[in-house]
């Protein structure tokens, strides 16, 4: 039954790319003619043209962060795997890829501006100045809740391989991750002054990755801290990997990164094929499982997020990889390509949490869950006498996701901060840094450790008004250049109006349950003001366009 279910979702991914991918991309009318702003600016800092199968790589790991992973395998102990499993596959095809192929490609034509600057050029200074605030907030609730969900993975790690009293397994994680981060600065200098050819880097960097996974079970007592500390420590790297050109750490952190995602998708597959596991969990619990996030319609949705459709990734796509695309063909692989390659790593989270027996994933995290996954899968090709080095790859693959992506936050952040005031260079950037840094250090003070839970629900249902408020842009971009608008018209309104509901259920939850100024309060202020955000940007965009058709019919008459 597992083994089935795969090939159908795998054959779906396939025909999405090469079907309805490929009608996307002609309405594009993408042509290796033109010149791409990583050619024609080619600074060697952000603009810096970068081989497909690299960028591919980077692009795919800076996308598949804790996201994919942890949105099905919490939507799927809420809602049960069949109604994940429907979105997923029929979300990341219609909705989710064409919203990052769209903000790749249209990123790409606009000089490799970002989705705010197109908004502001297309619908004028005060949407593209919403669009930036509306930004800056969901990138704030994504470095928060992933900051503290692997803080959490680097504490506890998984307490079923804790062998001996001088093994920690949440050290373990820690040490193979840092140490993974370090080795990525390594490719960067090695790649920037020796310039190897790229196959010899692959060769000698990508085997010493999966080895660090090995030396953090030898190692798991170097990094030993508490989870608040954790917390200090990875926004502290945000800072630093926020403030280094993209070359010392970005490309090469994405390129391993790359791998590491493409070897878990493998051993996912081979435990979806070979390991004989059974569907344990139910396919359909409830449509509403109680609590204040427990209905199906809308949270399925925003729970899943990443997985299926991700307005992150449009800040990714326009905010760093249309600065590094070659040529314009490339935005359909890499675009299109890597969300349906997201689809798949979605999947496999899926996987692992749908063959844990009822009751025992109770309580239990979703990075230990696609830990134990990962490594139940792995032992099938190592032997299980090795299982405390295969769940520390699997928990190291999981923080490794979310590096990826808590950095590109960081830097798209500082990005939109130097936009808003105006202050390019060092200065600008350093000021951009510690404002969008600040608010997330007051949050893992004010919170209690653990408490990712709360953040998770408002940050996918703003991640993903994020994307329908990109396609508005987008749609609003084709509209004016006299090109079809229904591939993204539609998947917008519905994104929006999933969201808005989802957002609105979530102010009236969380000011009820607030005790003065906590957690809650500042969950449903976040709330309240995406939606006025939101509002003001659908009403901007239905009065501009209105007045482009109103001048023309007067023109014509």
């Amino acid at each position: 039954m597992l083994a089935l279910i795969a090939i159908v979702f795998l054959s779906w991914l396939v025909f999405g790319y090469f079907s309805y991918g490929r009608w996307v991309a002609r309405q594009f009318e993408l042509s290796d003619e033109n010149v791409t702003p990583a050619n024609k600016i080619n600074d060697g800092e952000d603009f810096v043209p970068t081989r497909p199968f690299y960028l591919f790589g980077q692009h795919f790991s800076a996308i598949s962060a804790a996201g994919p992973i942890a949105g099905p395998i919490i939507a799927c102990q809420y809602f049960g795997w069949l109604p994940c499993l429907l979105w997923i596959a029929l979300g990341v095809v219609l909705i989710g890829a064409v919203h990052d192929f769209s903000s790749l490609a249209s990123s790409v034509r606009h000089g490799a501006k970002s989705i705010a600057e197109i908004a502001r050029e297309k619908l004028g200074t005060g949407a593209g100045r919403a669009m930036m605030a509306f930004i800056w907030i969901a990138l704030i609730y994504v470095i928060v809740a992933f900051t503290d969900i692997t803080a959490g993975t680097f504490v506890s790690g998984d307490e079923a391989v804790r062998q001996s009293k001088g093994f920690n397994p949440g050290g373990a994680v820690a040490f193979a991750s840092i140490a993974y981060l370090c080795l990525s600065i390594v490719l960067g200098l090695v790649e920037r002054f020796l310039k190897p050819p790229l196959w010899l880097s692959t060769v000698i960097f990508v085997p010493a990755v999966f080895s660090l996974s090995w030396l953090g079970t030898v190692y798991s007592e170097v990094f030993v801290l508490s989870h608040l500390s954790w917390s200090v420590v990875i926004l502290l790297y945000c800072i630093a990997a926020s403030l280094v050109p993209v070359w010392f750490l970005l490309q090469p952190r994405g390129y391993l990164g790359g791998f590491v995602l493409y070897t878990a998708l493998a051993v996912g597959v081979i435990g979806v094929f070979f390991g004989g596991y059974e569907i344990a969990q139910p396919a359909f619990r409830s449509f509403d499982v109680g609590g204040m996030t427990g209905t199906l319609f809308p949270f399925l949705f925003v729970t899943i997020a990443c997985g299926a459709c991700s307005g992150f990734h449009g800040l990714v796509c326009s905010g760093t990889t249309s600065k590094q695309i070659d040529k314009e063909s490339h935005t359909h692989p890499v675009g299109y390509g890597a969300m349906l390659a997201e689809g798949f790593v979605a999947f496999i989270a899926l996987v692992t949490i749908m063959i844990v027996a009822q009751g025992a994933a109770q309580g239990v995290s979703p990075g230990v869950i696609y830990g134990n996954g990962i490594g139940d899968f792995l032992t099938i090709v190592i032997g299980e006498q090795y299982l405390p080095f295969a769940i520390t790859f699997g928990a190291m693959a999981f923080s490794t996701f979310v590096f990826d992506t808590l950095d590109v936050c960081m830097r798209l952040g500082r990005y939109i901060v130097q936009e808003l005031l105006g202050i390019p260079g060092r200065a600008g950037a350093i000021i951009g840094t510690v404002a969008t840094v600040a608010l997330p250090f007051a949050i893992i003070f004010l919170a209690e450790a653990g408490s990712w839970r709360e953040f998770w629900t408002l940050f996918g249902a703003s991640n993903q008004l994020l994307a329908a408020l990109t396609l508005l842009s987008i749609t609003a971009w084709l509209y004016q250049a006299r090109k079809r608008i229904a591939f993204t018209l539609l998947p917008m309104l519905f994104v929006l109006a999933i969201t808005l509901w989802a957002l609105g259920a979530l102010v009236i939850g969380n000011f009820a349950a607030a005790d003065g100024i906590d957690a809650k309060f500042i969950n449903g202020l976040a709330s309240l003001s995406l939606i006025a955000l939101a509002i003001y940007l659908v009403l901007t965009a239905l009065f501009k366009l209105r007045r482009e058709r109103g001048g023309e019919l007067s023109a014509t008459v």
